[in-house]
């Protein structure tokens, strides 16, 4: 019984999105994946022609954020809600149902990744890398004297002042500044760990690529030095993730070094990649133990390389896997070049059932953190 639940725990996927870290790796896990590498590289290639032609209003859609006005932006089935609330009006009990519904307008405001299936070829040029503490994935705007936290769902959970432009009354001038932020919240250091940045000062950069929008964070957050400091206007540090090229000789760099933060994981970002909501392929996400075998690279071992008692199983299944396809291709068996079929990694003839996962804290899914 116990080796029946372990296993449905492994396959148990609670989200739609494809290729969602909520769920196990596709390369790691025993049992066929759902969606092909070759699906998200094809994706990709799409996502980045579509936005050469995609001009989306993001002044407007920042300032909405900002100021919490909405006006003329219902869709038709909140229009139906209103109506029928109406309809309702004399009923306490409906209203105090319909105010308990989730919050919408900051729902699904946040960039999420998916698990890096598909190595891209050009990582090493084309990709940023970002390493990501453990915390609470949340949407920070700072408008009209206060700064507001989201969760991913749309709940405020916190609003307090800060040092952010427009965060607190002292630097809010007449409610025109305002700061849209990408954020992970680590309540163990009291610091909010900035990913992203969609606007600032009421200048969005929701249409900039990835590495424009990471240079004109550091350079902005330089120039607002007592962010990283707590103090009576600014109760949370506001701290920048750094950002790294994904070389090899980067890479195996990062994995070395010591962070002031417990790392939960690998994000990396596809330079020319708009901040668009929602998940995309143009964001990877990695656990640091999974690179060598992932990215196909040799790392020194490290705190950070080391593989969770989990991850021993699935990991020596895949490179065993690896390992038989070369020895048939070697006998002429197989044409190592060729992917599978139907580009899937097939693991169903190992029978051991795979532990459950153990719990993921990062963007699709979360035990603590949604990134």
């Amino acid at each position: 019984m116990e080796e029946l639940s372990q296993a449905l725990a492994g396959s148990f996927t609670v989200s739609q999105d494809l290729n969602s870290p909520a769920a196990p790796h596709p390369r790691l896990a025993q049992y066929k994946s759902k969606y092909s590498s070759l699906e998200q590289a094809e994706r990709r290639r799409r996502l980045l022609e579509l936005q050469k032609s995609q001009r989306l209003d993001y002044v407007n859609h920042a300032r909405r954020l900002a100021e919490d006005d909405w006006i003329g932006t219902d869709s038709e089935e909140e229009k139906e809600e209103k109506e029928k609330k109406g309809e309702d009006a004399g009923n306490e009990d409906m209203d105090v149902d319909m105010g308990k519904k989730l919050p919408k307008r900051y729902a699904n405001q946040l960039m999420l990744s998916e698990w890096l299936i598909d190595v891209p070829p050009d990582l090493g040029q084309e990709w940023l890398l970002v390493v990501c503490p453990v915390g609470k994935r949340a949407l920070v705007v700072a408008s009209r004297g206060s700064t507001a936290a989201y969760t991913k769902s749309g709940f405020c959970v916190n609003r307090f002042p800060s040092l952010l432009p427009g965060g607190n009354r002292r630097n809010s001038v007449a409610g025109k500044d305002y700061t849209i932020l990408d954020c992970i919240y680590s309540e163990v250091n009291q610091t909010y760990y900035i990913l992203d940045v969609m606007c600032w000062r009421g200048h969005p950069v929701y249409d900039c690529q990835t590495d424009f929008r990471f240079f004109w964070l550091h350079s902005k957050i330089q120039e607002e030095k007592e962010l990283g400091e707590k103090n009576r206007l600014n109760p949370f540090r506001f701290v920048g993730l750094q950002s790294f090229p994904c070389t090899e000789e980067s890479l195996c760099a990062v994995l070395a070094m010591d962070f002031p933060f417990e790392v939960d994981g690998l994000l990396f970002y596809h330079k020319q990649a708009h901040y668009i909501p929602g998940s995309t392929p143009l964001v990877g996400w990695l656990r640091p133990y999974m690179v060598a075998d992932i990215l196909g690279i040799t790392v020194l071992a490290g705190p950070l390389t080391i593989k969770p008692d989990y991850a021993g199983q699935q990991l020596q299944q895949i490179i065993e896997h690896k390992r038989s396809k070369k020895l048939a291709a070697e006998q002429g068996c197989l044409d190592s070049k060729e992917p599978p079929e139907d580009g899937r990694y097939e693991l169903e003839h190992l029978s051991t059932p795979r532990p459950a996962q153990a719990p993921v804290n990062h963007d699709g899914a979360s035990s603590q953190m949604e990134k």
